[in-house]
């Protein structure tokens, strides 16, 4: 097998592997739904965070509204696993195609991208930790975990965004 194929067999591998890491949250958030939606219970309504904070008026202690907030979390999930299984496929497919060809069919992966990062920084780091100061729980603080995803995301992002190069085949 040739170093080019090599090459596109990583960029396989960078969007297969953050696939299957959805799938898993995905699957886990499923069967072990009430421990993870207390999570997003205490996120939201800011109850374990520093006693006395001028940030409270930003809670939210809706049950109501807490659910949603887990079911989008659920279904973004779901709809990144689903993206990175099917990117990876059709890569996989065209993986003996030209590079445009092969490049053509990515597209699927870049919004997996973007919906994981707005998942695990958008979502974990800058609306959890910031907005609902997550970051004063003790118990429920899940920022350095959702900084050491999307580091690892980037850096499946670099080598998946990788031009093609000029070695054919």
């Amino acid at each position: 097998m040739s170093e080019f194929k090599y090459v596109r067999l990583l960029k396989i591998a960078a969007i297969f592997l953050p696939g299957l890491f959805a799938t898993f949250v995905f699957l886990g958030n499923l069967m072990d739904f009430g421990s993870n939606y207390e999570f997003v219970k205490h996120v939201l309504s800011m109850d374990t965070t520093f006693e006395g904070n001028d940030l409270m008026w930003r809670s939210i202690t809706s049950p109501a509204a807490w659910l949603v907030a887990y079911w989008v979390l659920i279904i973004a999930e779901g709809a990144v696993a689903v993206l990175g299984w099917a990117a990876a496929i059709q890569m996989l497919r065209a993986i003996n195609k030209d590079s445009q060809t092969f490049s053509s069919t990515k597209k699927l992966g870049y919004i997996a991208f973007l919906l994981a990062l707005c998942i695990w920084f958008v979502g974990f780091i800058v609306i959890g930790s910031e907005w609902f100061a997550m970051w004063q729980s003790q118990i429920w603080n899940g920022k350095q975990t959702a900084m050491d995803i999307t580091e690892v995301l980037l850096g499946f992002m670099i080598l998946f965004s990788l031009p093609e190069g000029t070695t054919k085949k």
